[in-house]
């Protein structure tokens, strides 16, 4: 019986043997000992559950079959793990499918409960038929797609507050008008050569909590009214902080708390369907973004209380 005084679970990939406790594929990326930190805090939240992987079919509705075929077999090229950011391995494509069932599972949980959480994925900068950015499967388009052929959404709103934009998200859903893509990201950071989406707002290096929030209430909570979805994605980028490595703008962790809870409430007091996933977060303090990422997770079960 669950000890929690909520309904609510996060699906994660971290609990499979793929990610082991071998350092990871980026020096940027969270290290192991503190992975079990971030698991820790997590499961005092909420109940953990390993992610299931993802079936390759549900894949092939987004993704080029050729394309899927080569990365399962290994048949990749230097310049495509150059692209990906790392070399590839039997490990990468397993934690790649297990970050995509794990978002499944929460865009089914978003449905049942109204809340669905993935501590991690977020592989926004997969294409359909290229890998690029830590991304060689798009896990949200996976699940958005989902949605659209079981018939259990039609119009889909994807909020990606991630420092880098969502190119290989905008890009697949490009014809796609029952998806509303909506990036708010920084400027001059990768990828450098953007896609046009639903709503792109791109901040300059330095933006700070005032500026961040006012953007994210116009014009993309507007946009966001205007569009009336009936299920949203969030991508909760880390990566905004000061401080992180790859990013370049200024958020404090208390602009980061206020970002996601006024997100998680603009969901819940409208009754839609949230999935929430965790996407970059690669700063220089490792205690700064697992605070952020717990915050994030309480902004979110606070905002799920609201639910009637």
């Amino acid at each position: 019986m669950s000890t929690f005084p909520h309904p609510y679970r996060a699906f994660t990939a971290f609990l499979g043997a793929s990610f082991g406790a071998g350092p990871p594929p980026r020096r940027q990326f969270l290290p192991a000992e503190f992975r079990e930190t971030l698991l820790a805090g997590a499961g005092e939240r909420l109940p953990l559950h390993a992610a299931s992987i993802l079936e390759w079919a549900l894949a092939e509705r987004v993704h080029d079959a050729e394309y899927l075929r080569r990365w399962q077999a290994g048949e990749v090229s230097r310049a495509e793990e150059r692209a990906l950011g790392f070399a590839w391995s039997p490990a990468v494509v397993e934690r790649g499918l297990a970050s995509s069932g794990a978002t499944l599972a929460a865009t089914q949980d978003a449905l049942a409960l109204g809340l669905g959480i993935n501590l991690g994925g977020g592989t926004h900068h997969a294409y359909r038929a290229h890998a690029e950015g830590f991304s060689f499967l798009n896990d949200v388009a996976i699940s958005a797609q989902w949605l659209l052929d079981e018939g259990r959404a039609t119009r889909i709103a994807i909020i990606d507050l991630d420092v880098h934009q969502g190119n290989g998200t905008a890009s697949i859903f490009a014809a796609e008008s029952r998806v509303f893509t909506v990036s708010v990201h920084g400027a001059n950071n990768y990828p450098f050569q953007k896609e046009v989406g639903g709503l792109d707002v791109a901040l300059p290096d330095g933006t700070d909590d005032a500026a961040y929030l006012a953007a994210l209430q116009d014009p993309v909570f507007s946009a966001l009214h205007a569009f009336a979805p009936d299920f949203v994605f969030y991508l909760a980028g880390a990566d905004v902080l000061e401080g992180d490595q790859l990013g370049r703008l200024a958020l404090t962790p208390a602009g980061v708390r206020e970002r996601d809870n006024r997100v998680c409430h603009w969901a819940a007091l409208r009754g839609l369907p949230l999935a929430l996933v965790m996407a970059g977060g690669y700063n220089k303090s490792p205690q700064t973004l697992i605070a952020a990422r717990l915050g994030t997770l309480e902004a979110a079960l606070e905002a799920a209380g609201l639910r009637v």
